[in-house]
């Protein structure tokens, strides 16, 4: 990939890691719920469902979920329900202003954490929209397709890493202020609720027109 072309997408990431969706929110309740070293895990997760999607729209599948009504409801629909579930179990979390290292103990394994971020990423139909509509204006037609993709996943997981540890880290630092019960349990309903209304919104996520 040219210099120029990269500095290019590399600011086009940054736009979209800062833009506020279900990952950012994950991040910052992760992030509060657990501290930012074990949000590490979910944001793991999250930059594996990530690549998932950059390399499913650069090899073409994204544009078959596009032109596929079935596939793209299917996808769209598995994405809001995980996204509501997870919201609702933020919503009825325990309001003990428990410590981050024994919050952690109780069922947040790092592959569940994992999980929870790559399934997040990965079912969101949003992002599938956003990369085959992105990636194509920065491959270039005539060179080697997987080089180019290897560098526009790398680039994208490094700079989307970087944004969601910073909102762990401004979550975990505001959680650190509010450890009342009545607070920590404000505090869950606001990143449950937050949560369930991406997954509601992910339901409105269109396909592009045919062309």
């Amino acid at each position: 990939m040219e210099h120029h072309l990269w500095i290019t997408y590399a600011f086009a990431c940054c736009a979209i890691a800062l833009s506020p969706g279900a990952g950012a929110v994950l991040a910052m309740s992760h992030g509060a719920s657990y501290g930012p070293p074990r949000a590490s895990a979910t944001i793991a997760g999250q930059e594996l469902g990530l690549a998932f999607i950059l390399i499913v729209a650069g090899v073409g599948v994204g544009s078959l979920l596009m032109a596929s009504a079935w596939a793209f409801l299917a996808v769209k629909l598995c994405g809001a329900a995980y996204l509501v579930y997870v919201g609702l179990r933020q919503w009825r979390a325990p309001a003990e202003p428990q410590t981050h290292a024994s919050h952690a103990t109780a069922d947040t394994s790092w592959r569940k954490r994992c999980a929870t971020g790559f399934l997040t990423n990965a079912t969101n139909p949003k992002g599938i929209v956003f990369m085959v509509a992105v990636l194509p204006q920065f491959i270039v037609a005539g060179r080697p397709l997987v080089s180019q993709l290897a560098v526009m996943t790398i680039t994208m997981c490094v700079i989307d890493a970087a944004i969601m540890h910073a909102y762990a880290y401004g979550a975990s630092a505001f959680g650190r202020v509010f450890r009342h019960p009545r607070a920590v349990r404000i505090q869950n309903r606001v990143f449950g609720t937050l949560l369930m209304a991406a997954g509601t919104a992910i339901i409105f996520v269109r396909r592009a027109a045919p062309a």
